[in-house]
Parts: C-alpha cells; structure tokens; sequence
C-alpha cells in the first residue's frame, strides 16, 4: 500500500485521496492494536488486513485490466472525471468499501458459529467501536490534508458551512454505516450457513446494492448534504429461507 501510495502520488492520480488516508487509518489501527489498545489484539489485526486485502484485491484487478467488483469499478472510473473533488474521491472509496467489503471483512474473522455466542460478538463490536474512535480522532489531519489538494472552488459554501461539523458528521456516518453493516454480515452469515450456492447469491445482491449507491454518490455536487439526507450506509434484505 505505501508503494502504491507513492506512485498515485507521483502519477496525480485521483485514487490518491482515499488510498492515502486509508493508508493512515490503517497504521493508526494497526499502531493501537500493538499498543494493547483492543479487547483483542490479535483479532483486530486478523481483521484490519483482511479488510485492507479485498481493497487490494480490487485495485489490482482494475490495474490488469480486469473488473473489480461493482462498487470499485464505479468508483475507480470516477477518478478519471475532473470534475469530481478530492473530497468527493475520498468519500466514494470509503463507502465502497466500508458498504462492500467490511461485511466480508468480518466473515473472514468471525465464523458462523461466533455469532450465536453474544460475549464474543459483543466484543467484537466493542473492538470495531474503537476503530470508528480511531477514525473519528483523525478526521481533523486529514481534512487538513485534503486542503492541501484542493483547487480553488474544489469546496462549495456548503462544505465550508459544514466543515465545522465534520467531526460531528463523520461520527454519524460511521454510526450509520456500522449498524447497517453488522446487520449485514449477521445475514451473509446465515447466507453462508445454508450453503456457497446462498451465499455468493446474498453477496451479489450485496454488491449490487452498493454499485448503485456509489453510482447515486457520483453525481451529487453536495455530497455530504445527499449522504446526510439518505444515509451512508445500505441495507441488505435477509436471506429467504
């Protein structure tokens, strides 16, 4: 990821702006979990790179040439338009991959088994609550780094109107998304127990779900103010039985 980080820099590619600060969480994650900052150490760790790998995954296909799945390929073609913010770059990459591959981060490291045992979910999301404090912490080094990015009129009177409440905001995005996103694993979950045909079905749908999110995202010029009115993260309906 950092020689990728380097190259997107150098390249002025567009990507830069979510790697990058993706980049920074995950040290910062991975930092606290050596730190002993987490209930489980080990399983935050086992998680963040998991997490990190489907990213990868995804970045790498598109740079063969290959499909990434939906979520990225809309956003990754996003960062060929000039006309779309650093700021909005960034907010696109978090919710495909926050929407998209968390859910399967978490059934790489939580078996189905685990979740009929409520202490160990609980500390599960006690663990991932601590994450989103982590996030929230750097969300003022980041904004600042955005600005240094940003061409003149990049942000509206709106984002400017908001930028005092940005912490606010991300708080609540990350609320948003985490509940919706548990709930969305608990069905992959029950998804995979009935069988690989199941699962990759409830992960499709998954993935479409998302891909249409972001592609709704793309075109908003207030960003923020259409997450804010529609939500940040998306709802998978449960598995039929």
């Amino acid at each position: 990821m950092s020689e990728v980080n380097e190259r997107l820099i150098s390249d002025n590619d567009e990507r830069q702006h979510f790697h990058g600060a993706y980049l920074r969480s995950t040290r910062s994650v991975l930092t606290a979990a050596a730190n002993g900052d987490f209930l489980d150490a080990d399983w935050t760790q086992r998680w963040g790179l998991a997490f990190a790998q489907l990213y990868m995954d995804a970045f790498d296909a598109w740079e063969a040439g290959e499909e990434p799945p939906g979520p990225w390929q809309v956003a990754f073609e996003a960062s060929r338009d000039p006309d779309i913010t650093p700021l909005h770059h960034s907010l696109l990459g978090i919710n495909a991959h926050i929407n998209y591959d968390l859910p399967q981060a978490h059934l790489a490291v939580i078996s189905d088994a685990d979740f009929t045992d409520d202490d160990l979910i609980a500390r599960r999301a006690a663990d991932h609550d601590h994450v989103d404090q982590i996030l929230v912490a750097r969300v003022r080094e980041e904004d600042k780094r955005m600005e240094l990015v940003e061409e003149p009129g990049d942000r509206t009177r709106v984002d400017r109107l908001l930028l005092p409440f940005n912490r606010l905001g991300t708080k609540l995005f990350l609320k948003d998304g985490r509940k919706k996103t548990w709930a969305n694993t608990r069905i992959l979950s029950e998804a995979r127990a009935q069988g690989p045909d199941a699962y990759s079905e409830k992960l499709a749908e998954l993935e479409a779900l998302c891909q249409n999110r972001i592609r709704d995202l793309v075109t908003p010029r207030f960003v923020l103010l259409h997450l804010a009115r529609h939500g940040f993260g998306i709802e998978l309906p449960p598995p039929t039985s």
